[in-house]
């Protein structure tokens, strides 16, 4: 029996694990799939974007302690991550200068520390498997670019999504600049984009065979939890 909560920065990514990962992760052994918005809703309220390290681990750790018998997991922007100061995550700031194919995984290694040291001696480090989307939540829709053009109610877009998506090795190379990243792209060409309710029909409509297929690193963090599951049956 395997129960996971995925903490996620956004109401895109709630629906995705809801709609989208859960009804998967059930065919293979899951019992419970959730999601949780990252830190409590007045100080969500307060300020948008990625909240700090400390609010996000304040809640991973609370659930891990409190369900002994959960996996737990993120589902966070790389893009948006705070990197410095008391409000930056683990590894964010030296994952800069790291090549692409790199980065996600430095960070994703040192929040994976910072947790298990938090918990202490005796935690079973295969009960945390976070995630760092590369390079935010966006990314994920250039899998198909007919159905995100779709999606968002504009097909005659379909060839200018394709452009973009052709510009990379993956979609997940998409870049993160403040006015080239995946969002920016989209938001470029369909001002009245909306990213809970456009992302998450493109994403249904693409569905995970073919983001796993384009994107890698969504893939790997897939498997991981898939071969979780196996093993513990």
């Amino acid at each position: 029996m395997t129960r996971l909560l995925n903490h996620v920065e956004g109401q895109t990514e709630e629906a995705f694990v809801n709609e989208i990962l859960a009804p998967h992760l059930y065919t293979i052994g899951y019992t419970d799939v959730g999601a949780r918005l990252i830190g409590e809703q007045r100080e969500r309220d307060q300020r948008g974007g990625i909240r700090p390290w400390y609010e996000a681990r304040r809640g991973i750790i609370n659930r891990l302690r409190g369900d002994p018998g959960r996996v737990a997991s993120t589902m966070v922007d790389y893009y948006g991550l705070p990197n410095e100061g008391v409000r930056g995550w683990p590894g964010r700031c030296e994952a800069g200068n790291l090549p692409f194919g790199k980065k996600a995984a430095h960070i994703e290694n040192a929040i994976c520390s910072d947790i298990a040291n938090q918990m202490g001696d005796g935690f079973n480090k295969d009960r945390f498997i976070p995630y760092v989307m590369m390079h935010e939540f966006e990314a994920l829709l250039f899998s198909n670019c007919e159905a995100l053009a779709q999606a968002i109610g504009y097909p005659d877009l379909a060839g200018r999504f394709q452009q973009i998506r052709d510009g990379f090795s993956n979609p997940e190379e998409i870049d993160d600049s403040p006015v080239n990243a995946p969002s920016k792209r989209i938001e470029a060409l369909v001002q009245s984009y909306s990213k809970p309710l456009h992302g998450t029909i493109a994403a249904l409509d693409i569905g995970l065979a073919t983001i796993r297929g384009e994107c890698p690193h969504f893939d790997q963090w897939l498997t991981g939890l898939e071969s979780l599951a196996i093993s513990r049956t």
